[in-house]
């Protein structure tokens, strides 16, 4: 079987930026055995695959290693491919996924998602997590994801997680997002999965279903720009809407091609 191929990078302006996802559109599903072949086989941190419902599209979303049950990049990547590859006529694009509905609306080479809200809470931190890491957050919450909270954005960009002691937890299919104010953004933030065959993901939009909240409160902003200072580095654009956040971000295409399953 032949299926085409597209691997986009997400959340940024610049080719070799953001984080990459690759998007393969289906009739049908397959087997989730091979879902997961071909996320493992395109070794970046998210593959997402769609199918045609009606006016609408059943998105998925694989890492190598495991099915996600939300991610941003990727959602974006393919709404992307859709437009630009496939050349689908509607500005707004609807999704169905284990995460609900998701809406990504399209102005010009703009994307921005509609996303469910997951404001954190307070929350004990494992000690596991706390050995793993080079310096103490100064508060600690938890959603889907733990949120550590630093005091300055240079915290964020220098520390250091020793990995082998944060593999010994498993947090799927959540993970460890490293956030503080940031210095010529609202905030930044870094991104940790424990278990994973990519450690630190480039850009993590799912994460900021909690960081938009979080932030929103502590800033008194509803609209923010954001920055995942990962190397590759993110830009994202974001607005609390209550129960719903809004994330925008613009992609650029890489490659296209086709993939062989036999």
């Amino acid at each position: 079987m032949q299926l085409p191929l597209y691997q986009i990078d997400a959340f940024t302006d610049q080719l070799f930026g953001g984080n990459p996802a690759c998007v393969v559109p289906l009739a049908a599903w397959p087997d989730d055995e091979l879902l997961l072949k071909i996320a493992k086989e395109n070794a970046v941190s998210e593959t997402a695959y769609f199918v045609p419902n009606g006016k609408q599209f059943e998105l998925r979303w694989f890492t190598p290693d495991i099915e996600m049950d939300l991610c941003g990049h990727a959602t974006l990547a393919s709404a992307h491919a859709l437009k630009t590859i496939l050349n689908y006529a509607e500005d707004t694009i609807v999704f169905t996924s284990k995460s609900g509905i998701l809406q990504v609306r399209v102005e010009k080479d703009l994307y921005t998602l509609d996303f469910p809200s997951r404001k954190p809470v307070p929350a004990p931190l494992p000690e596991i997590i706390a050995q793993s890491l080079s310096q103490q957050p100064r508060a600690v919450l938890k959603a889907r994801d733990y949120v550590l909270v630093y005091d300055h954005e240079q915290e964020v960009r220098n520390i250091r997680i020793d990995r082998q002691l944060l593999n010994q937890i498993n947090l799927d299919p959540g993970g460890v997002i490293i956030t503080a104010k940031g210095d010529d953004c609202d905030f930044v933030s870094r991104f940790f999965t424990s278990q994973a065959s990519i450690f630190e993901d480039p850009v993590t939009g799912s994460a900021h279903c909690s960081l938009i909240p979080y932030w929103s409160e502590q800033l008194d902003k509803k609209e923010m720009n954001a920055l995942q200072v990962s190397e590759r580095l993110g830009k994202l654009y974001c607005v609390d809407a209550g129960e719903r956040v809004f994330i925008s971000g613009r992609a650029r295409t890489y490659a296209t091609g086709t993939l062989w399953t036999e």
